[in-house]
């Protein structure tokens, strides 16, 4: 719980207890640990800031952001998702406001040039995890390839909306077809990298609490792979 909470400093993360303190809930799937957020915003932004989650999903980031003192941004192509974001973020007393925005990661139209303080979000890994079942702007449902061709579009809003000199942190993980692991995580990166971010950290996060472990660790001794544990932090400067 938070009252042995201590700032991460190196690059490697391990968070076997993810964090169910005030409306935090481990119930929606995909969600990230809120101890990835805390950190991230406790290190790159102060109080006051704006903080942009365009993949805000059950408002994980929001929380945090209602939390300590910083004015959240969530976006979400999902009114389901938006409902349980606000849900989870209306009833925690703040001081700043919370923006909640039915938004596609790829046009934040309403979201002005060079005026987010930090980015902090975690996007689907392709289509591992489908959030909606036909929700056209939905980048979960879309295979790998376009999926990184999509991503081009989400760094380009993400460069576009941030001041320069602040930063923007995406979790992220590799994934698993037909046997053979896909470079999700360094696609990524190098898309950023592209878009002229610079590379500040390489975070290594382990996974924990995976459903069906059990599962497949038994599939994996007989056919031959190794269970994928970790995920990326990439935290890029503009």
């Amino acid at each position: 719980m938070l009252d042995n909470f201590m700032l991460e400093t190196t690059t490697l993360w391990s968070f076997k207890d993810r964090g169910n303190y005030y409306t935090h809930k481990g119930d929606y799937p995909g969600n990230w640990s809120p101890y990835v957020p805390r950190n991230i915003i406790l290190r790159y932004s102060k109080e006051n800031d704006v903080v942009l989650d365009q993949f805000v999903g059950s408002g994980t980031t929001l929380i945090e952001c209602r939390l300590l003192n910083r004015v959240g941004i969530g976006c979400d192509v999902n009114e389901y998702a938006l409902k349980i974001a606000w849900e989870r973020t209306k009833c925690i007393e703040g001081k700043n406001k919370t923006v909640l925005l039915k938004r596609d990661a790829r046009n934040l139209y309403d979201i002005k040039d060079n005026s987010i303080d930090l980015i902090c979000t975690h996007p689907p890994y392709s289509n591992i995890i489908k959030y909606s079942k036909d929700i056209k702007e939905d980048m979960s449902l879309l295979e790998y390839d376009e999926f990184l061709y999509e991503v081009v579009k989400v760094s380009s809003e993400c460069y576009r909306v941030l001041k320069k000199g602040r930063y923007c942190a995406i979790l992220i993980g590799d994934i698993r077809k037909n046997g053979y692991i896909k470079p999700l995580g360094y696609e990524i990166m190098n898309i950023f990298l592209n878009q002229s971010f610079k590379l500040k950290e390489i975070i290594i996060k382990e996974q924990h609490n995976c459903r069906k472990t059990e599962y497949w660790r038994e599939i994996s001794i007989k056919k031959n792979f190794y269970l994928i544990a970790h995920e990326y932090l990439f935290v890029f400067q503009k």
